[in-house]
């Protein structure tokens, strides 16, 4: 009888150092997988934040009514950059998925803030959908960071803009 439970405890000693192992393997491939992932972020807000400042860069002027006026060269296009706020900048230069967002929030009554699940159902998408909420927490975070609504520390978000220092002003993310 001791032999047998000598046995288990053996195999079960075994079992539990290969998951030992298998557990170390799955963290070191965790850490690297993370690390290329912070590395994939920073590039894209790096690029976002050069071609905002290209954008800026770009902005022509245009007599309107004998008074000079500038308008943005580039139009609003799905998954287009999103410019830091500024006073006289047009809700139009974002996309439209951004519009809806701002427009949500701005049709709140006394625009109280509304969780991204929330804005996602009111966008008539399904709520249930981790990644449909996660992508409308992402622009509304991004929208955040760029002065055009408030994050608020809930993690909730509201109508209102802010001004942001621009790109040679310091980081506005």
């Amino acid at each position: 009888m001791l032999g047998l439970l000598e046995a288990r405890e053996t195999a079960a000693r075994e079992r539990v150092e290969g998951l030992r192992e298998a557990a170390a393997r799955a963290a070191a491939a965790l850490e690297a997988a993370e690390i290329e992932l912070d590395r994939r972020v920073i590039a894209r807000e790096e690029l976002v934040d050069a071609l905002a400042a290209s954008a800026e860069e770009t902005t022509v002027a245009v007599e309107t009514e004998g008074k000079e006026a500038s308008a943005a060269v580039s139009a609003s296009v799905p998954g287009s950059i999103v410019p830091p706020w500024r006073e006289g900048l047009s809700v139009s230069v974002l996309s439209l998925d951004n519009q809806r967002i701002l427009n949500v929030l701005q049709d709140r009554p006394d625009r109280e803030p509304a969780r991204a699940k929330d804005i996602a159902a009111a966008l008539g998408m399904d709520d249930a959908v981790a990644a449909k909420v996660e992508g409308v927490r992402s622009k509304a975070r991004r929208l955040g960071e760029r002065g055009w609504l408030l994050q608020e520390a809930s993690g909730a978000f509201s109508a209102g803009r802010r001004l942001v220092a621009g790109p040679g002003g310091g980081s506005s993310a």
